[in-house]
């Protein structure tokens, strides 16, 4: 592992100690958990903006979707 520093303003800090407290972990794994979950979640922005974009050039057509439309409805009472 590489140590960084990391400039945090005084609450910003204080909250970070103390959700580090809650989950029994050290500030350093706190802000690894964090950031690891921000950049899944970055991730996945990017492979749906990547998907709409693929839709908006390339519709679907009524004829591919058609079919599983008819398969994913309820049945009749």
């Amino acid at each position: 592992m590489e140590t960084i520093q990391v400039v945090l303003d005084k609450p910003l800090l204080k909250a970070a100690d103390t959700a580090a407290k809650r989950q029994k972990m050290n500030r350093s794994a706190l802000i690894r958990q964090a950031l690891q979950e921000h950049l899944k979640r970055l991730h996945l922005l990017d492979l749906e903006k990547r998907d709409r974009r693929g839709y908006q050039t390339k519709p679907q057509r009524v004829e591919e979707y058609l079919p599983w439309e008819e398969t994913a409805a309820w049945p009749e009472d």
